[in-house]
């Protein structure tokens, strides 16, 4: 096998184990609220005192904006990077089409992709590549210091691997969260699930704002 394809495969499978020990931490960590009862079984894994709050961040655009900026809407939040291999593309492809089945069932909501690498992600190569997978996603990048405290907020992990390398890549987790206006993060959700999965667990919640 050759040595890119062995790192390419390692990286997935660090970000499996990372993403199923995260799911546990955020269950255990997560609230309840009897509005969400029968959503993803009845656990909501969170709530704004735990996850979420201010983050500062940098768009497309090249404009600061905060949270109170990003999360007009109901959206859904990946954390990941132009540059991944094949973990991003598959998981942000699924959650356009999740937001576009949610849009014929009457429910606005955004997707936002937020990148964790500072190196190389800028705001135009954001817009590059929020262009090609939806028109209503919104990209955002920053410096390492925002990026760290909107990863931080979120309770998400990134690590860079062999940062010399002019191709490196970055183990991070993988779950979708989704984040409404006012009330703040609701849930999580795993990149296992279908486009059609994602809008019917995403439903479940909005439904009963």
């Amino acid at each position: 096998m050759h040595k890119r394809t062995q790192v390419i495969a390692a990286t997935a499978v660090v970000a499996a184990v990372l993403a199923g020990a995260a799911a546990l931490m955020l269950g255990q960590r997560g609230g309840q609220d009897d509005r969400f009862a029968q959503c993803i079984g009845g656990q909501v894994a969170g709530g704004t005192d735990v996850i979420g709050g201010p983050i500062e961040l940098v768009s497309e655009t090249g404009e600061t904006v905060t949270d109170k900026e990003i999360f007009t809407r109901p959206t859904l939040l990946y954390f990941g990077y132009t540059y991944c291999p094949d973990v991003c593309p598959l998981d942000t492809v699924r959650n356009a089409e999740a937001v576009d089945i949610l849009a014929e069932r009457g429910f606005d909501v955004q997707p936002v992709f937020v990148s964790v690498d500072w190196g190389r992600d800028d705001a135009q190569t954001m817009a590059d590549f929020t262009e090609n997978l939806h028109p209503d996603m919104l990209g955002l990048t920053g410096s390492e210091e925002q990026i760290r405290a909107a990863s931080k907020a979120y309770r998400t992990y990134f690590n860079i691997r062999d940062p010399e390398d002019e191709y490196y890549l970055i183990d991070h987790s993988t779950f979708t969260y989704l984040v409404v206006p006012e009330t703040g993060y609701l849930s999580f959700f795993r990149r296992e699930l279908t486009g059609d999965q994602l809008a019917d667990q995403v439903q479940c919640f909005l439904e009963k704002l």
